[in-house]
């Protein structure tokens, strides 16, 4: 235990240490955040932020191969590495060309369907995860195998795009994001998991430091992503899919919200909220700043990690 802690405390070291020299190399480059024009003036006054700071979390990938070279440490950090190469994607070209759409939709999903394939095809064939849903005190629900695939790559891959969506104002992502990697933390009796979770709290810790309202970097898709896809596969591998309702509580309102006032608008020519996704709401209408909607927010996350896990000790086991 003292060791995954101190790979935990060297994680946050290197990425508190070396995301200054990460920023002024984006700046240089002029890799910068491209804003949207219809978000709120406070938003605009962010434009020429440095965008991609979240490859910094790569020193995190490195770290827990260093320290635990296992065959599933290696899915988790191949998990996190090709959904951050999508996230990369979209960043470059929003920021290369300051186009604030990135790249399109539909290349976003092929690309994730088509990761999310070969992880769960790995994981089904050579680490012994089976095609079942864990409900409570040992029981299973039984599913055909082509019935859970097709579930879980919807959900690996919706959730993914959910956690994306939270990335939405300073530190906001990252204090939503440290709850649920702690929650797999306790969970799990695989020295992996333990491992890479402490890893990447160590890391989103350390870029806190400066995705802090005001931000000085933003990690953009490039983290955004590689967090959404490595937490849906860990939700996997610990069979929690059940508790993903709870433990996702706020990617999914965040995501829900989206699709609510698309459909509403669609049906109404009205909004259901004044902007989506739902952080934006509470921002516009009730006048929230920043650091209270992110304080609240990761406040609820700690409560979701709270339920989930007492559901988990006592009721799932």
């Amino acid at each position: 235990m003292y060791g995954i802690m101190a790979v935990s405390g060297l994680s946050f070291l290197l990425v508190a240490v070396l995301t200054p020299l990460l920023i002024w190399t984006l700046r240089r480059l002029k890799l910068t955040q491209p804003i949207r024009a219809e978000l709120p003036a406070d938003h605009q006054a962010k434009r020429g932020t440095p965008l991609m700071a979240g490859l910094i979390l790569l020193i995190g990938v490195a770290i827990s191969l260093q320290s635990q070279p296992a065959s599933l440490m290696l899915l988790l950090c191949a998990t996190f590495l090709l959904f951050s190469s999508v996230g990369f994607l979209d960043d470059f070209k929003k920021a290369f060309w300051q186009d604030p759409a990135g790249i399109s939709g539909r290349t976003k999903l092929v690309l994730q369907f088509v990761f999310t394939g070969i992880l769960l095809y790995v994981l089904l064939h050579s680490f012994g995860v089976t095609s079942d849903i864990a409900l409570f005190q040992g029981y299973h629900l039984q599913l055909p195998i082509y019935v859970y695939v097709a579930i879980i790559l919807l959900f690996v891959v919706g959730s993914a795009n959910a956690i994306n969506f939270t990335d939405g104002l300073d530190g906001l992502l990252i204090n939503v994001a440290i709850p649920t990697y702690f929650f797999f933390f306790l969970i799990s009796d695989k020295p992996e998991v333990q491992t890479f979770s402490l890893v990447m709290i160590g890391c989103l810790l350390g870029l806190f430091l400066y995705n802090i309202y005001p931000a000085r970097a933003f990690m953009g898709d490039t983290g955004s992503m590689a967090i959404g896809g490595s937490l849906s596969i860990l939700a996997v591998i610990e069979k929690v899919e059940i508790l993903i309702p709870i433990l996702f509580f706020i990617y999914l309102a965040e995501q829900l919200s989206v699709i609510l006032q698309v459909w509403y608008y669609k049906k109404t020519k009205l909004r259901l909220f004044r902007m989506t996704p739902i952080h934006f709401h509470f921002s516009l209408k009730y006048g929230w700043s920043e650091n209270k909607i992110v304080t609240i927010f990761g406040f609820i996350s700690w409560i979701c990690v709270l339920i989930c896990w007492l559901i988990w000790k006592y009721v799932m086991h």
